[in-house]
């Protein structure tokens, strides 16, 4: 994985501003810490910070490729999994490769079919490419959205980058906040609207969408979409199916010319890859498969079970890493490190997020990149396969918005009533929830209840998923770790989209065809564990903590938080000895401590970066 940045211009003689771009691509130097690129003309600049995992020699970018008279130019974020297929395919039409990375691969991939180079990719990527002798600027970002890319216009100039830092690092571009993006800030986050970079004027390219910009201007284009048609194949034919697609999906993705591992739950998910993995490496004679988990001082202790917690990890994670003969790597997180982390989790997202949720993936992945540069992930599969809880409650199916967001009213309630009448929170919300219901594609003839669920589906992976994603892109990422995620494989996707909802839920479970599908692979008790999410502190010292900096930060006049908020609501929830939300505001792990934790990322993110409210 790497950070890519750029800047277009029709004005301005772009090799005059090395600086700018090299300040741009600074900024993601955790993203790429083994090299730094740049490429220069009058009109284009290209920029690219490398974490080297395939070809170490042949990968560097920018990376440039001539045919005929035209020269091409890439920077290129991800990682493509079907390049053995594509190089055969281009070495037939005559070309030759000096190296075997996917970089070069994808590059030949667009001299040979231009735009249409997306249509043969399998992989998690977003890339820019620069046709110089056309002056022309083609950017793709992979269908499911794993891989970030921002983008803004500025008078003549067009910026974009992996991350949000990159663009903000740019003169022209300033940290400024409108009516949306102060609801996106205070009522959506953690989640985005798809396509929304927050800041004023900057977007993000959403998931299976390409651009091109040229001095005609700006076309987009949705090269990829969930399509929903009759699902024709028989119970067996379809557990088949789900399982072949699955495995070669991880399979594919423990390609690397460096360390591998799985990060290990004992929840289905994760142990399904780890599984798969651990045949893997055995088969190659590549020894025994390392696999990480995360928990936190004396969860063992505090640990409280709840409806959207049943139980802890570490039993089920040591079960199966001797079930499946891993080197197992437990990461314990302590209290202080984990609110000394809620800023640097802030700086590496560029917004508040996910409070602690966030915090303990970045120090997870920091102890993971010790010793691995590649890590396979076990997320979404609950969105693909419909395994949270909302997807089995009846009372959900008639509620009118996002059944994550369940909380709002709460929520509302701790903003200053002057921003509740600017932003007007449920206006907002309603209005995000209704333009996506208005994307989803029903299929005719379908019963209520089946095209209700697909209704559901088609929220949370537009919507929980690409916040999940998000948050493990951008943590895993400031430390250098690359992380993959097979569950988000589009052929597995597009397959599973289709399977009726009393099929995907057989024997009356939460993804029951998964679990059918990995039957004889995992032991029985795995396969039949309840879900349980990331885990997170139930340690009463770290609500005292976050509580104890709230309360500074509500005495601090120069807070810029103070203008945003309730004071006296928040200052009495501060104070309360009982918890304030009933029920997580977001997700099932976001009560009052992480309540707490989001109030302190938010003051810190709007003093760091000087955020301006227009």
């Amino acid at each position: 994985m790497c950070g890519i940045a750029g800047w277009i211009d029709w004005e301005e003689d772009l090799t005059r501003q090395r600086n700018i771009v090299e300040a741009m691509n600074e900024t993601q130097a955790n993203r790429g810490p083994d090299a730094a690129g740049v490429w220069l003309s009058p009109r284009a600049a290209l920029a690219h910070r490398r974490l080297t995992v395939v070809d170490p020699a042949g990968g560097g970018q920018p990376m440039t490729r001539r045919r005929g008279e035209k020269e091409y130019i890439i920077t290129y974020n991800g990682e493509l999994y079907n390049t053995p297929e594509l190089r055969r395919e281009l070495s037939a039409r005559g070309y030759t490769f000096q190296g075997h990375s996917d970089t070069e691969v994808l590059l030949v991939s667009y001299v040979e079919w231009g735009p249409r180079c997306v249509e043969y990719l399998n992989g998690i990527y977003a890339f820019a490419v620069w046709s110089e002798a056309d002056r022309c600027l083609f950017m793709a970002r992979d269908r499911l959205g794993v891989k970030p890319l921002f983008y803004t216009r500025r008078g003549s100039a067009f910026i974009f980058g992996s991350e949000l830092k990159s663009l903000l690092a740019h003169p022209a571009v300033q940290p400024k906040l409108g009516t949306d993006g102060l609801a996106e800030v205070l009522i959506m986050c953690p989640s985005r609207s798809p396509g929304h970079g927050v800041f004023h004027n900057i977007l993000e390219l959403k998931p299976g969408y390409c651009l091109l910009y040229d001095q005609n201007g700006l076309q987009l284009r949705r090269y990829w979409a969930l399509e929903s048609k009759p699902h024709e194949d028989d119970l067996e034919t379809t557990v088949t199916t789900v399982r072949d697609l699955f495995q070669d999906a991880v399979e594919r993705q423990l390609v690397a010319d460096v360390p591998v591992c799985t990060l290990l739950s004992g929840g289905l998910d994760s142990s399904a890859i780890t599984a798969f993995a651990a045949e893997s490496f055995f088969r190659g004679g590549m020894g025994n498969l390392h696999t990480w988990s995360v928990d936190f001082a004396e969860n063992d202790r505090y640990f409280e079970a709840s409806v959207f917690q049943p139980n802890s990890d570490a039993p089920w994670v040591r079960r199966v890493s001797n079930y499946l003969g891993t080197v197992h790597h437990p990461v314990i997180i302590d209290t202080p490190e984990l609110v000394d982390a809620l800023t640097v989790a802030v700086r590496a997202r560029d917004l508040p997020g996910m409070a602690d949720v966030d915090a303990s993936l970045y120090l997870f992945s920091r102890a993971v990149k010790e010793e691995a540069t590649v890590a396979l992930s076990g997320e979404c599969a609950d969105e693909v396969f419909g395994g949270y809880p909302w997807f089995h409650r009846p009372e959900v199916l008639t509620e009118g918005t996002f059944p994550w967001m369940r909380s709002l009213e709460r929520r509302e309630q701790l903003l200053a009533p002057e921003v509740v009448d600017w932003i007007r929170p449920r206006e907002y919300v309603d209005r995000r929830y209704r333009e996506t219901l208005a994307e989803v594609p029903h299929l005719p003839g379908e019963n209520p209840r089946e095209a209700r669920m697909r209704e559901l589906l088609y929220l949370t992976l537009n919507w929980f998923m690409a916040t999940l994603l998000d948050r493990k892109d951008r943590m895993s990422m400031a430390v250098g770790l690359e992380v993959r995620v097979p569950f988000c494989d589009h052929r597995l996707v597009e397959y599973v989209w289709n399977i009726p909802w009393e099929m995907k839920t057989l024997g009356g479970m939460a993804k029951g065809i998964l679990r059918r599908a990995l039957a004889g692979i995992l032991p029985e008790e795995v396969l039949h564990r309840r879900k349980s999410p990331y885990p997170k502190t139930h340690n009463p010292n770290y609500l005292e903590a976050v509580r104890q900096q709230l309360v500074e930060i509500l005495a601090d006049t120069e807070s810029p938080l103070l203008e945003l908020i309730n004071v006296e609501a928040v200052r009495a929830m501060v104070s309360a000895g009982q918890l304030s939300f009933k029920q997580p505001f977001f997700g099932q792990l976001m009560t009052d401590a992480q309540f707490f934790a989001y109030l302190i990322q938010l003051d810190y993110w709007l003093r760091e970066y000087n955020v301006q409210i227009k």
